[in-house]
């Protein structure tokens, strides 16, 4: 039997009671949907956040206290961990012990309410020093300038505050040279940054920056830092600052087997390696989870199939009469399994697209930043691929069934 006439009959039998051929693919529709939805914003997340990462250099270094987390709860623990000192930050700016630095930046970061007159907002609050914003960041205030080396020195009570916080406190009122409180603490307003949104550490417009050694001394009352970012002057020697880092921690901390560091040392090329990571697993795991929906879809297309053999047997048993061949019929049924979920897969790619250019739209106004839609060619070819053998897999049954009916049984069929 040609190939053409088996698919022309095929689409007769589920032109033949159009509703419920929709009904019965919508299953797959949704599965296939989701799955190109899910990894259409994961590719995208990704790129917009190993974008963000490569923006602030290849030559990026972060040193973080405690052991390397492996969960959550060691994340956490991270935040109380007390290995990095201010010592640890000197010997590092020091250029015997890691020639290649340019520049160290210690951080620290603090919770609270920020406060002005009778309002309050609740922003990101960090503790830096002088040149990470403008160095490192490389941002530009809006209005005013960042604070400085002596700033740092003297423990000097100033703040640089993004966008949306002076919006929230001050209105349209600029907040450059005004008080605001942190903690109770007063802080003078001396720059406002520009609007910037959402960067991979932090969002900008949220934050507020106090000298690292104000927020240690008079908010948190610790003497360590949560972080030190470095910046080296070529990105080709970030394997061996890490060794000098690491040598010159370990020398510090006395620690002779690396095993026991207290500390961890990542590169820019080490991050994006784990956040790809983390996001690949994340997409793996929604899509396995969204495939469940595939095989109910798959069950209720054997179903429905079943149900059309049955409705379909005195023309079976008319076609065997009239010489079809068993593996006609079953090729038959199998063509219309195949069409049924095929086509149910197709507009799941098509709906999955146009959603997937929807969130992209909405992401890149919540974030601020061109969140940047690509097809994804690799997920619709598997969604095709999968949804064709979801029919293949599910409709071999009710065709094994239809083609081993007796023309005689069927034709007697009422």
């Amino acid at each position: 039997m040609r190939i053409t006439y088996t698919a022309r009959t095929a689409l007769r039998g589920l032109r033949s009671n159009m509703t419920r051929s929709l009904l019965t693919v919508l299953g797959i529709v949704i599965g296939i949907t989701a799955i190109i939805l899910i990894v259409s914003i994961g590719q995208g997340t990704e790129r917009l956040i190993i974008g963000e990462i490569q923006g602030m250099g290849a030559n990026t270094i972060i040193i973080r206290p405690g052991k390397e987390p492996t969960g959550p709860t060691d994340a956490a623990d991270m935040l109380f961990a007390d290995s990095l000192k201010t010592g640890d930050v000197e010997a590092l700016r020091r250029k015997e012990n890691v020639p290649d630095i340019v520049t160290i930046a210690p951080a620290v970061m603090v919770s609270g309410n920020v406060s002005y007159g009778g309002e309050t907002y609740r922003p990101t609050i960090f503790g830096w020093d002088a040149e990470f914003m403008g160095k490192m960041m490389n941002i530009t205030p809006r209005e005013g300038e960042y604070f400085d080396e002596l700033d740092i020195r003297s423990k000097a009570s100033v703040a640089v505050i993004g966008s949306k916080v002076e919006d929230e406190l001050f209105g349209n009122d600029s907040a450059v040279g005004k008080t605001i409180r942190i903690k109770n603490h007063a802080f003078r307003v001396v720059a406002v940054l520009p609007s910037h949104g959402q960067s991979t550490l932090f969002n900008v417009d949220e934050v507020v920056v106090i000298p690292y050694t104000t927020a240690q001394t008079y908010l948190l009352g610790i003497n360590y830092f949560n972080e030190v970012m470095l910046q080296i002057e070529d990105a080709e020697d970030a394997d061996a600052a890490v060794v000098d880092i690491e040598r010159t921690l370990r020398e510090r901390h006395n620690i002779t087997d690396p095993e026991k560091d207290d500390f961890w040392v990542v590169t820019q090329e080490g991050i994006i390696d784990q956040i790809a990571t983390i996001l690949s697993v994340l997409t793996l795991f929604l899509s396995s989870v969204v495939a469940i929906s595939l095989v109910v879809g798959g069950i209720g297309v054997m179903n429905i199939m079943l149900v059309s053999v049955t409705e379909r047997t005195r023309e079976i048993g008319l076609r065997k009469a009239l010489g079809a061949r068993n593996r006609d019929i079953l090729l038959q049924f199998l063509t219309e399994a195949v069409l049924l979920t095929g086509a149910g897969g197709v507009v799941g790619i098509t709906l999955g697209i146009l959603f997937s250019i929807l969130a992209g739209t909405i992401i890149t106004q919540v974030l601020g930043r061109p969140w940047g839609f690509e097809f994804p060619y690799s997920a619709a070819l598997l969604g095709l691929g999968v949804s064709a053998a979801v029919g293949l897999v599910f409709g071999i049954y009710p065709a094994r069934k239809a083609s081993k009916k007796s023309p005689i049984e069927a034709l007697r069929y009422e």
